[in-house]
């Protein structure tokens, strides 16, 4: 399904000019709208640019054609920014968003956040979607004026919410935040968090089966049983038969990134007509979300997922170099907990005369905040032996 260009802006979407602010009010200054002052400010940030060396699937040693963390963002963005301008809806908190999610992963991606959660029962557990909050609101040091990067609470409710209300119990992050601003935990975020949501979805489906087929995790004979997939390969087929395996991948993830969209645009104004929102606000208290797959393309996209998670995500190849990922966490976490002083001292200063709990939460932030090599570093600087990653 083709998709129409810009559209003019919808009741229902944010409004810059009528945010409910920042934590700590600021001047304006330049031509740009609140939202992409957000935006601008998360890229500029250092947890940003360690996205870079992050694991998405695969380590960095595994080489230099696979997705990171950061490649990642980057296409939720691309996907973000191209259904809310469809929709009528502000690109740029969408963007903030979509550059938001994942600022708060540990490196060696889900592995390392399992390692953590674990690590940090005791004191709270983990969550990469509540330390992302914590990243924008506290650990970025760059303002003279204020700690975190003090963006508009549309951008704070979005990273907190996109994946719908938030109920107790709560992770530690946001309801330590909860005391500070209320971002109306209970409601359904903006369209535009919905839409970074659905766009993180049809980025990762899109290029982990990209990823698999080039590492030799699956082959094409497999994804052609899968519905959406397999009519698209088909296709392609029939139109170059002889196509190469480098373009036949790029076709396939590039057609199903248009197929997915285009659901989603179809049905996120099928779901707001019938709504007919007057604000954001009130799109906010519907009770449910307006964007999203219809209910074909929704157990499609399950499927993919379902074929994903043995195949790739369950790889012995991947788990081998996961499960020794994650003892890298866990040995840095029990180091650092039980000697202060293999900290940095930047680090060690932060936790001195602190309680177990307030300790171990900042433990955690330096580990978050670690790539995957610094962490290899550390931990070879901290242990005799040496993980063996691939």
């Amino acid at each position: 399904m083709a998709v129409a260009g810009a559209q003019p802006r919808a009741p229902w979407a944010s409004k810059a000019e009528e945010s409910r602010g920042r934590l700590y009010p600021e001047a304006g200054g330049d031509a740009r709208s609140a939202f992409r002052r957000d935006a601008d400010r998360i890229i500029h940030s250092s947890a940003f640019r360690r996205l870079a060396y992050k694991t998405q699937v695969f380590s960095y040693h595994e080489g230099d054609h696979y997705r990171t963390r950061l490649t990642h963002t980057l296409e939720v963005v691309q996907v973000a920014r191209s259904v809310a301008r469809a929709l009528g809806l502000d690109e740029d908190l969408s963007e903030a968003l979509a550059l938001a999610h994942d600022l708060g992963h540990p490196p060696f991606a889900h592995a390392g956040e399992r390692v953590l959660d674990a690590c940090m029962a005791a004191y709270g557990g983990f969550d990469h979607n509540a330390q992302s909050l914590r990243v924008v609101t506290r650990l970025e040091n760059r303002y003279p004026d204020f700690d975190g990067l003090n963006l508009c609470w549309e951008a704070h409710e979005g990273i907190v919410k996109h994946n719908g209300p938030q109920r107790a119990p709560l992770p530690h992050a946001i309801e330590v935040h909860a005391e500070r601003q209320d971002l109306w935990l209970w409601s359904w975020p903006s369209a535009e968090a919905q839409v970074a949501a659905l766009a993180d979805d049809i980025a990762y489906d899109v290029h982990d089966l990209d990823d698999g087929l080039r590492a030799g995790l699956f082959g094409l004979d497999e994804l052609a049983e899968l519905p959406l997939v397999g009519s698209i390969l088909t296709d392609i087929r029939a139109n170059w038969p002889n196509l190469d395996r480098a373009r036949l991948f790029h076709e396939l993830g590039r057609r199903m990134i248009t197929v997915l969209i285009g659901d989603v645009v179809a049905e996120s104004r099928r779901r707001i007509a019938l709504a007919q929102p007057a604000d954001a606000d009130a799109l906010r208290r519907l009770g449910h979300a307006v964007v999203g797959f219809s209910g074909e393309t929704a157990a499609a996209e399950k499927a993919i997922k379902a074929f994903l998670f043995p195949r790739m995500y369950r790889h012995p190849r991947v788990m081998a170099a996961m499960d020794a990922a994650g003892a890298v966490v866990r040995d840095l976490f029990a180091r650092y907990m039980a000697d202060t002083a293999a900290l940095p001292e930047e680090w060690r200063a932060s936790v001195e005369g602190r309680s177990e709990v307030a300790r171990a939460r900042r433990i955690a932030d330096f580990l978050a905040g670690q790539t995957d090599r610094y962490a290899l570093a550390e931990h070879a600087r901290l242990f005799d032996r040496a993980p063996e990653l691939r």
